[in-house]
């Protein structure tokens, strides 16, 4: 009699945690992917950290942009067969706690570069089995370097060789799965189930997201060169929050650049195209300094401005963080701010420029204070921003490049929409005095119902004055004048 072999049944592989940080979306997402290619189930896990939530750098308009996009995602998950599970705690705990619950053994999550993310995976990797995986930018900052293996501190050249190291194309880019296996008796918290302020002005998601960059590339990436630097204009893609989140991957967004300068109809057109993708490397240069240098985080990455002597004075820091410095480009930049939680970037730098040059305060409050607020606000290139228009930055602008706000104002809102859309007390100002409302006769004061002191304020500090004193500030490192020379006017 044959005896019969018992047939040996396979086991099935553990289940992956795909740990989303900076990843809200499921197309080219490449942790999604390795923990899909791992096999097993996968469990979407976001874990609700209070290092950062509750930190004073938490911008409350960013955190319902981020709870919104995590509900979003959960709503994309579900026809998959999978949902978003939250869970809220110190990372390693939470992350071991739900192994031990559903028997996972590999967790897979998107690298982040800022110093408190390097330090927490740190530490999760210390006892649990994390794998991090590319995808916050196109290309790693350890794979953009010089010849000796140094990181570059210049952009130019720094942008040449990450256009060297190849610039992903459409049949680059992983597809979004279409079933995703999890665990059924895994749960999380049920705060997407609660009301979440959205933003009507910027709609998190991934759909919104993939939407804006068809909306972008379909026609404004053609002119883009010259109408990004309209606060008038909607000349910007508007993608900067869902790049922040990874609602939308960047090799997506590098991709349809690449593309639209293949496809560009026109010189100009193709130059937009560029700008753009000059725009994402400008992105990806912040994230690479921020990873090699994270002491720029506390302090200026050019050691010969690092003891400036800053004047700090907290009236003229208020003043400028309500909109009520007296020049109005700056106050309807930092209104649009207040009000939205965005800031087209020719007033990001507008706006920096004038704390920091003519106002003389340390740039590190400027950028607390666009943290605490802006929708976008990304670590590093918040902060490689600011110390660019400071001049304390790697690849800053001159010491000597102070913006002139009345100027600017003239050659980027050229029509004064912008000033009036955001400064409604300026309304009724004829243009000519649009840009210089202190210098209105009292009779067209009264017409255009703006009584200067009392409507609208007088300037704070007189920009020629204050340039001066700023050249000699960053020259000799020292305030020679701190009297702020208003009443010469």
């Amino acid at each position: 009699m044959k005896e019969h072999k018992r047939k040996e049944t396979v086991p099935e592989p553990s289940a992956s945690i795909w740990w989303i940080r900076r990843d809200l979306r499921l197309d080219d997402n490449q942790a999604l992917d390795a923990a899909l290619r791992a096999g097993g189930p996968v469990i979407p896990l976001f874990i609700i950290d209070p290092a950062i939530w509750d930190s004073p750098r938490a911008a409350p308009r960013r955190v319902d942009f981020l709870m919104e996009g995590l509900r979003a995602l959960d709503g994309s998950l579900r026809p998959l067969g999978a949902q978003l599970v939250l869970r809220r705690g110190e990372p390693a705990a939470v992350l071991s706690a739900l192994m031990a619950e559903s028997g996972s053994t590999r967790i897979f999550a998107e690298q982040d570069y800022t110093p408190y993310a390097r330090r927490r995976d740190a530490a999760v990797a210390a006892s649990l089995p994390l794998k991090l995986v590319p995808g916050l930018t196109v290309h790693h900052p350890e794979a953009v370097h010089k010849a000796d293996g140094e990181p570059y501190t210049v952009f130019t050249p720094y942008s040449r060789t990450w256009k060297a190291a190849g610039i992903p194309e459409e049949s680059d880019l992983l597809p979004a799965p279409d079933r995703i296996r999890q665990p059924q008796d895994v749960t999380g918290l049920a705060l997407l189930a609660g009301p979440i302020k959205s933003n009507s002005l910027f709609p998190a998601g991934e759909a919104e997201a993939r939407r804006r960059l068809a909306q972008f590339v379909d026609g404004p990436i053609d002119s883009y060169s010259g109408d990004r630097n309209r606060p008038d204009l909607d000349g910007t893609s508007g993608l900067s929050p869902y790049l922040r989140f990874g609602m939308l991957s960047p090799r997506r967004a590098a991709a349809a650049a690449t593309s639209a300068m293949q496809s560009a109809r026109s010189e100009a057109a193709r130059r937009g195209a560029e700008t753009w993708l000059n725009e994402l490397i400008w992105r990806e240069f912040f994230q690479s300094i921020l990873y090699h240098f994270p002491r720029v985080r506390h302090e200026s990455f050019r050691e010969s401005l690092r003891d400036l002597a800053w004047l700090d004075n907290p009236e003229d820091l208020s003043a400028w963080q309500q909109g009520r410095t007296g020049y109005p480009i700056v106050d309807a930049a930092m209104r649009q701010l207040l009000e939205t939680g965005w800031m087209h970037n020719r007033t990001r730098m507008l706006s920096a420029s004038f704390l920091t040059k003519d106002l003389l305060v340390d740039w590190r409050h400027g950028e607390r204070w666009f943290m605490q607020h802006l929708l976008d606000g990304d670590t590093a290139a918040n902060n490689g921003g600011w110390q660019w228009v400071a001049g304390t930055g790697t690849d800053a602008a001159p010491y000597f490049r102070i913006f002139n706000p009345t100027t600017q104002a003239k050659k980027f809102d050229p029509d004064g929409a912008y000033i009036r859309r955001w400064l409604p007390e300026l309304h009724q100002v004829p243009l000519q005095y649009l840009y210089e409302p202190w210098t209105m006769p009292a009779d067209v004061q009264e017409s255009a119902g703006c009584q200067i002191g009392r409507d609208y304020p007088a300037p704070i500090v007189d920009h020629s004055w204050a340039r001066d004193r700023a050249l000699d500030f960053y020259k000799h490192k020292a305030v020679f004048r701190s009297e702020k020379a208003v009443e010469s006017r």
